[in-house]
């Protein structure tokens, strides 16, 4: 079935043909009605990348050093000569009949070693309930784009479960620890202890065999996994076990019970860190990569640089004791998110104090808040340039477009960036925004910025299926608005999701945009133009009745950015209404307010991207009894609404516009408010917005703790009635603007 070259003298472990052959079982799974037009052939074995295409008669050669470089060269032929596309939301594989041949040969060379992949985050704001279906596909994603450094903590409680509890430590004593599977994330960072828990014996051994399977395709493919390692953050009840340990008492300023950081002066530091790692290599290997974040978002308690440096000193020497080749990943969000305390002097001691290239700094935001260029590049440690992008799993259409065309390249070129070896994706979530992540990892074969120009065209044409110069006007539009990274660090929200106020924000939902509303119309217009049934351009055939699932998913998510603007507009209308005691208008416009969720509801209903459904039945089919089953749903909904307990001050931090959840969660909680304002009108009293704010708090974690179900498929038409909403809202939006 498949045919697989590899000259002698360039085999040089089983594993490496082991990597080819992976990489053939991808090209199956991707292609699996072509996969014999393939023959894989390899490439010597080199520090960076690289890979070649041609044609030999009607069989398409891929060359590459290793199966990562394989699974790029079929991505880039698939693109370029195919004018194919695989993205989270929407993929084209229209192939044509004939495969497209290769001459001249194409050679493509990285000039990064590393691409990484994955912030704890991305853990559970995406991935909380993923079984290994998902998980291949995501795989084969990160391969396709040239991922091959990924972030690998799934499992991760199995292995201090059994560290723990060799160390003495109770059942009892660690479900006040371990957190639920939607939290770990801020367990693993030392944020919270116990939240969402306790967590089924079932869970740990589930996820335990999960990542055995994750680990051996990351591998196999050729990736190089970052494992975790231990950074201080011990169980609650850690003192009653040791009374002399030296402890200190931290709190995220979340709403969350302090959690406990062992002093890595104590004995017992190296001690844990080096039975944690031991463990963890009996039960999964090691690629001798381990992530590390003490003091994520929490102040260290001394400023003293020797202190600091001492504590990087001991937390590496923890890893080094039980893997002598171990290099130490950090996140460098610690300096970006609190840079009050992190001064030049304090990162130069912590980052100083881990010897020669043991540790390896990821610039988290650099597209955001690039810290190399603050800090001397790491102060001459290895870094990595990512893109981070999307925060808390918001949906809105945001990026830094320009800048992600540009910068990694520019970083590459400039003398002052020292030792950049690599570029990757830190993301809080996925599945959203397919363009900046296509965008971003073009960089990885090509040392010279990407000329946007030429490089939405080629999107254009690879996404929808045809060429097209009113979509290409409208992603030039999108270019200079939702995408042009100005004013904000992330992608505005709609008031919609905010809990019920007369203010034009709320504490996590920040409505600023970074383009007037009014600019992102033209691009509605264009995108509705193609998608109506009665046009067809000369140049093409009509787009009915096959769109694209790229396209829909656009338009879709155009439309539902547009309105969720025009959200904003609605509530400065029934607040100025309210003021002005204006009855008649404060029904009018808080009526409106009302239809225009449920229209999105409506036309988010028609994409499985954009449903609630998926996110809670997954988590549901996690659990084996009832009890779990409720206990994950309750994780998965917090999560998404409340992030915590009633009381918490995270509400909204990763608000979602799903289908199902603006329905009965957003628009009730709206209609509750407005009840409230109709009577204070009618009785001509002031709202009691304290006693309100109490009421929702309580509805809310009812809603919580509920367990109705919702569809996990979509229903309707995304583009009969992204018409239909265009036809409705387009003259009253202009109007609004004007």
């Amino acid at each position: 079935m498949f045919r697989l070259f590899l000259p002698l003298l360039l085999i040089t472990s089983l594993a490496v043909q082991a990597q080819y052959e992976a990489s053939y079982a991808l090209i199956h799974r991707i292609l699996p009605t072509r996969a014999d037009a393939f023959i894989i052939e390899s490439l010597p074995p080199a520090a960076k990348d690289s890979f070649e295409l041609e044609s030999r008669g009607n069989k398409i050669i891929l060359r590459g050093n290793n199966g990562i470089a394989v699974a790029s060269a079929l991505y880039y032929y698939l693109k370029n000569f195919c004018h194919c596309q695989i993205t989270w939301n929407g993929t084209n594989l229209r192939l044509p009949a004939q495969l497209p041949a290769v001459k001249p040969k194409i050679g493509r060379h990285s000039p990064y070693k590393e691409r990484y992949y994955l912030n704890y985050c991305t853990f559970n704001y995406s991935m909380s309930w993923w079984d290994w279906p998902r998980w291949e596909k995501e795989i084969d994603w990160m391969a396709l784009h040239g991922i091959n450094m990924p972030l690998a903590i799934t499992g991760e409680e199995y292995t201090w479960d059994i560290v723990y509890k060799e160390m003495g430590f109770s059942d009892t004593e660690l479900n006040a620890f371990f957190s639920g599977p939607a939290y770990f994330a801020w367990l693993w960072m030392g944020n919270l202890d116990g939240w969402g828990g306790p967590l089924p014996r079932h869970w740990m051994t589930t996820h335990r065999d999960l990542q055995v399977r994750i680990l051996q395709r990351e591998r196999a493919l050729g990736m190089t996994p970052v494992l975790p390692a231990f950074t201080g953050h011990v169980p609650p009840g850690f003192q009653k076990h040791f009374p002399t340990a030296k402890l200190k008492r931290v709190n995220w300023t979340n709403g969350f019970a302090d959690t406990y950081i062992l002093d890595a002066a104590d004995s017992l530091f190296e001690v844990i860190g080096r039975k944690f790692i031991q463990t963890q290599t009996r039960l999964f290997g090691t690629d001798h990569l381990y992530s590390a974040d003490t003091f994520n978002e929490n102040e260290p308690p001394s400023d003293d640089p020797a202190f600091l440096a001492a504590l990087s000193r001991r937390l590496y020497e923890s890893m080094h004791q039980a893997d002598t080749s171990a290099t130490w990943v950090m996140q460098g969000w610690l300096f970006y998110n609190d840079r009050k305390f992190w001064k030049a002097p304090q990162i130069k001691a912590l980052l100083d104090a881990v010897p020669g290239d043991r540790l390896l700094v990821l610039d988290l935001a650099a597209e955001i808040q690039p810290i190399w260029k603050s800090t001397d590049a790491f102060y001459g440690k290895p870094w990595i340039w990512n893109m981070l992008n999307n925060f808390g799993g918001n949906v809105n259409l945001f990026g830094h477009m320009d800048d992600v065309a540009s910068k990694p390249a520019l970083a590459l070129k400039d003398s002052a960036s020292g030792k950049l070896t690599g570029i990757g994706l830190t993301m809080e979530a996925i599945e959203q925004n397919p363009v900046l992540y296509e965008l971003m990892m073009d960089n990885t074969w090509q040392s010279q910025p990407i000329d946007l120009n030429a490089w939405l065209r080629t999107y254009v044409r690879n996404r929808y299926g045809f060429d097209n110069d009113d979509l290409l006007q409208a992603w030039q539009i999108l270019r200079q608005t939702v995408y042009n990274g100005l004013k904000i660090r992330d992608g505005a929200e709609s008031i919609i999701t905010g809990r019920p106020t007369f203010d034009s924000i709320t504490v996590w939902t920040a409505t600023k945009l970074n383009y007037p509303p009014q600019a992102l119309l033209p691009a509605w217009d264009l995108f509705v133009k193609v998608a109506s049934p009665s046009v067809a351009a000369p140049s093409r055939p009509p787009l009915a009745p096959s769109p694209t699932d790229g396209f829909l998913y656009d338009l879709t998510d155009l439309t539902r950015q547009v309105l969720a603007n025009y959200a904003d507009r609605l509530q400065k209308k029934w607040v100025d209404a309210f003021h002005a005691k204006d009855t008649a208008a404060f029904n009018l416009y808080s009526t409106r307010f009302i239809t225009l969720i449920e229209d999105l509801d409506r036309l988010l209903a028609t994409r499985h991207d954009f449903l609630l459904g998926p996110w809670l039945a997954s988590a549901r089919n996690c659990g084996i009894t009832p009890a779990e089953k409720d206990a994950y749903e309750r994780n998965a909904r917090d999560l998404i609404t409340l992030w915590g307990d009633a009381n918490s001050p995270l509400h909204e931090y990763a608000n979602c516009q799903y289908s199902g959840l603006l329905n009965d969660f957003y628009k009730v909680r709206w209609q509750k408010f407005f009840t409230l304002l109709h009577q204070s009108l009618r009785q001509d009293t002031p709202p009691d917005l304290d006693h309100f704010e109490k009421d929702i708090r309580t509805w809310e974690w009812h809603w919580v703790n509920e367990h109705q179900s919702y569809p996990t498929t979509p229903t309707g038409d995304s583009r009969k009635i992204a018409l239909q909403l265009y036809q409705k809202y387009r003259q009253p939006i202009s109007a609004a603007y004007e």
